[in-house]
């Protein structure tokens, strides 16, 4: 079913090229937001014996608290011991070195940031932003890829080196292609959608989780304007190319198996769940593919809509009047 000779352009537009006209408006450009990316990783494996590291963490109560789970009363003498000889590890003081290689001064990350937030301050005008920190942590032993609440947005930069890391995460390769720095920021942003984003949980079908998670990539999509479509979803450029040309034949999968209504949970899992592959359509369209199919339906509800608003939509959460306004029928060839 998936054709493997597309057009070159197509190629490199889907590969990542920024998208043309994705420039703030003036009114949303102008929006004040600070964004300083703080590493955190440097005082903490540069941290002088047992001492220095409780120094370190009554110096960040915040990071302490909330991402290193570690209650300020309880930062005694065996704590800081423990957490001494995790920064002293050689493996990860090669991890910190890569880190830094890798990331510089990170003044993508900050632009970046710096537009979501404005983005997001404009629709939302109670968000505040939070602080950002960085930090390496052993992937997984001190912390994870990304925490994100109210007040404290923190990278775990060693998750996301690349494939020139010494050490990679511990998962299956599908998804660790998504540990690749571009897609560090989108991945934080669709974390960030959660606070905005309104469920009906009484409604469990296929149709309203595949729009659940629609509506949270329309919300990273809407922030990052300039993020290529294969980032913020984590297919590969081709992926991103077939399953556009293949649209319409994907979309006749879930009707003439009647799936939208669909509640079976081993049945929902298949088209949203975390899958190499989605072998019910073909062998080669990827795994999510329901996600992907919910964003283009969002998509089209909201060209269709342009009077709704990023916040209205998010509150949406009557999924049969989203897709039946965006009227999405795409053609199969």
């Amino acid at each position: 079913m998936y054709y493997r000779f597309l057009l070159l352009a197509i190629l490199l537009l889907s590969f990542g090229c920024q998208k043309k006209g994705c420039e703030l408006p003036d009114g949303i450009a102008k929006i004040p937001v600070r964004v300083e990316i703080e590493r955190l990783e440097k005082p903490f494996f540069s941290a002088d014996g047992s001492e220095g590291i409780a120094t370190f963490l009554k110096q960040n109560p915040q990071f302490a608290s909330q991402y290193l789970q570690i209650r300020s009363s309880a930062v005694d003498n065996r704590l800081a011991t423990s957490l001494n000889e995790i920064a002293a590890n050689p493996s990860l003081d090669t991890l910190v070195q890569q880190a830094g290689k890798r990331f510089g001064d990170m003044q993508a990350e900050q632009k970046q940031l710096e537009t979501a937030f404005k983005v997001v301050k404009y629709n939302f005008p109670e968000f505040v932003e939070p602080q950002v920190k960085t930090f390496v942590t052993g992937l997984g032993s001190l912390g994870n890829d990304i925490f994100i609440s109210d007040s404290l947005l923190v990278f775990g930069l060693d998750y996301f080196i690349g494939k020139s890391a010494s050490y990679r995460p511990q998962v299956y390769e599908y998804i660790q292609s998504r540990y690749e720095r571009e897609k560090m920021v989108p991945a934080a942003m669709l974390l960030l959608s959660d606070r905005f984003n309104k469920t009906n949980p009484a409604d469990r079908t296929l149709l309203a989780e595949m729009l659940n998670i629609g509506k949270a990539y329309y919300f990273v999509q809407a922030v990052l304007p300039c993020a290529p479509d294969s980032v913020i979803i984590s297919y590969s450029g081709q992926q991103i190319a077939d399953v556009n040309r293949n649209e319409g034949r994907i979309w006749a999968h879930f009707i003439e198996k009647s799936l939208l209504y669909e509640k079976s949970p081993f049945a929902v899992n298949k088209y949203i769940g975390e899958r190499p592959s989605t072998p019910e359509i073909d062998g080669t369209a990827p795994g999510r593919i329901g996600a992907w199919v919910g964003w283009q339906i969002v998509r089209k509800y909201m060209e269709r809509h342009p009077e709704v608003t990023l916040p209205q939509l998010m509150a949406e959460t009557d999924y049969a009047k989203i897709f039946n306004e965006s009227k999405y029928k795409p053609k199969r060839q």
